[in-house]
């Protein structure tokens, strides 16, 4: 069943080349019959060798002139075929691909950060491939088969109905043989297109890594995991291609049994003199026709299993629930003043794990918000929240007395400038990267908000300034570098919130004063929510927010939560207990 609906969604999606699709089975008839033609144009040859030395020479030459036209002619509207088979096929594929891509960025945050990333990489490149070649591989043998066994069953008839009988009673042997080979291997293809997803996962995740791998001299044993799931895709690949490689051999055995069942029974006609060899020729290259279509397909059954199985985990992704779509009409904040307040909201990743509960937080314009806790007490999630990367299970936030839920995602995040730890970077020049968050910046202004991240000087020295590209995730540059040039990203965007999630975590102690003071000149008249680990950068806040498993259990300046001798005090002395 999930097999014929992957068929059934695939054919949907090939509904817009509907054109192309009536081309190539325009073609797939013009060239099957001009085929089918050709054992009849033979048998007339043979009937026209009527005994030694009386061959009618004439009709023969001009029975071999419409045998090579025929020949010119298949071959002429096979390529057509191919052609109009393989154009459906790739723009399915892009379309495939673009619909993935595009999911990605529909889905919710929470399915992403649920699922493995390199598995996902693997079904827009390895899955959407499988699919293409697959189907290519469908196409071309389907629009061939239907026409060629129609088309020869009818000739069959035509010259004997008789042997035509036999021959489609006998066939769906074939035709059994190769389902229930097929049923036995779709679940061992499924099973490995879910291997390389997960292979995939691996060797993203230690490339990516490889500096953690070699600092902490995992390599024999990254390797040695790496061989445990090389060994099981190649243990259920090979199974998978072996049960599959199974259907041709035996369909191809039951199809002779056909071929020599038709070869007997047309012998024994001939002797009766109902049918002359000729006929008989041309019967037994019609049962050969007949049949050659269910070897044909059975041959690339490995490749159709394949495709199905991946088709499957694609659309899988493509069914996956959107992101709750904005409200219509919403609202719109045209000139944010920054006044945020947060009621009673409560969220929880999984219903089981209560995170935050009942938080409050009033907040007015040009605040300085800093939020502190233990690592997992809710600092992120929080701040995930603000952005509407996740929905709160109740309550509401609110800026400028809109509620967050009520304008469009768009307009929301335009309101914030986000500097994160992890800091990202594409392959792309320092330029564009800077431009990212707002593409009408001039040049003037990029520059300026790179020497107000302290970003200039080095990026000065680049081999081409500005203008110098940057390879993936930035791997040309240092850490620290790469968080500078995410500050000056933000300060790019002159966003009226800010959100700092460890923004200078990478950044030498000189360098972060400089740009702490970046920070204290682009906050000012802001609303500025910083998240922090170290204490010593926070002590300017105007509010000091400590969270403990969700909850905030402290509120107050530096000055008076020290005073309190209370969580944050015992935090802040346990930094700074050798000093003291």
């Amino acid at each position: 069943m999930k097999n014929k609906s992957s068929v059934f969604k695939i054919l949907r999606k090939i509904r817009p080349y509907s054109a192309y699709l009536v081309m190539a089975l325009l073609s797939a008839v013009i060239s099957v019959s001009l085929t089918l033609y050709i054992p009849v144009l033979v048998g007339q040859a043979i009937d026209n060798i009527i005994g030694k030395g009386n061959v009618n020479f004439a009709n023969i030459l001009q029975i071999l002139i419409y045998i090579a036209v025929g020949i010119i002619g298949i071959l002429i509207f096979q390529w057509i075929m191919n052609y109009f088979a393989n154009v459906i096929s790739y723009k399915t594929v892009r379309d495939l691909r673009r619909e993935i891509f595009r999911k990605f960025n529909n889905v919710p945050l929470s399915y992403i950060d649920t699922h493995s990333h390199g598995d996902l990489i693997s079904r827009v490149i390895n899955d959407v491939d499988a699919v293409g070649d697959g189907f290519t591989q469908l196409f071309l043998q389907l629009f061939s088969g239907i026409v060629t066994i129609v088309g020869t069953l009818i000739f069959m008839l035509i010259i004997d109905w008789r042997i035509a009988i036999a021959v489609v009673v006998l066939t769906p042997l074939s035709l059994f043989v190769a389902a229930f080979i097929g049923k036995l291997s779709h679940k061992r293809f499924s099973q490995q297109q879910i291997l390389q997803g997960e292979i995939s996962s691996y060797v993203e995740e230690h490339v990516g890594n490889q500096r953690i791998v070699k600092s902490f001299s995992f390599e024999q044993r990254a390797f040695e995991e790496f061989e445990k799931y090389n060994t099981e895709l190649y243990d259920v690949g090979f199974k998978a291609q072996f049960a599959g490689a199974l259907a041709n051999p035996s369909t191809r055995f039951v199809n002779a049994m056909v071929y020599a069942a038709v070869g007997i029974l047309g012998a024994l006609i001939a002797i009766s003199g109902t049918l002359s060899v000729g006929q008989l020729s041309c019967f037994l290259t019609y049962a050969n026709q007949y049949t050659k279509p269910f070897n044909e397909i059975t041959g690339v059954l490995t490749q159709i299993q394949t495709a199905l199985a991946a088709a499957g985990r694609i659309f899988e992704v493509l069914e996956a629930k959107d992101e709750a779509p904005d409200l219509v009409p919403c609202k719109k904040i045209d000139d944010c003043k920054g006044n945020v307040k947060i009621d009673n909201i409560s969220f929880s990743y999984t219903k089981e794990k209560p995170l935050i509960t009942n938080f409050s937080l009033n907040v007015t314009s040009g605040s300085h918000v800093a939020i502190v806790g233990p690592t997992g007490c809710g600092k992120t999630t929080f701040i995930n929240l603000l952005m509407r990367f996740y929905e709160t299970d109740s309550g509401t936030i609110s800026i400028d007395g809109i509620d967050i839920k009520s304008l469009s995602r768009d307009n929301l995040r335009k309101q914030y400038g986000m500097v994160l730890q992890d800091s990202w970077l594409f392959c792309g020049t320092i330029m564009e990267n800077l431009r990212y968050g707002n593409e009408n910046a001039t040049d003037e202004e990029v520059i300026a908000a790179a020497k107000s991240a302290y970003a200039h000087g080095f990026i000065r020295r680049m081999p081409n300034g500005y203008n110098t590209l940057i390879s993936e995730g930035g791997g040309n540059l240092s850490q620290g570098q790469k968080q500078l040039l995410c500050i000056a990203r933000a300060m790019l965007t002159d966003p009226a919130i800010l959100i700092l999630d460890e923004a200078t975590s990478s950044i030498d102690t000189l360098t972060e004063i400089r740009v702490q003071k970046a920070f204290a000149k682009m906050m000012k008249g802001r609303t500025s929510f910083v998240v922090a680990h170290r204490l010593s950068t926070i002590k300017e806040s105007d509010v000091i927010l400590v969270m403990k498993d969700g909850n905030i259990i402290e509120q107050g300046n530096h000055e008076e939560l020290l005073a309190k001798n209370g969580f944050y005090s015992t935090l802040y002395n346990s930094q700074f207990a050798k000093s003291s």
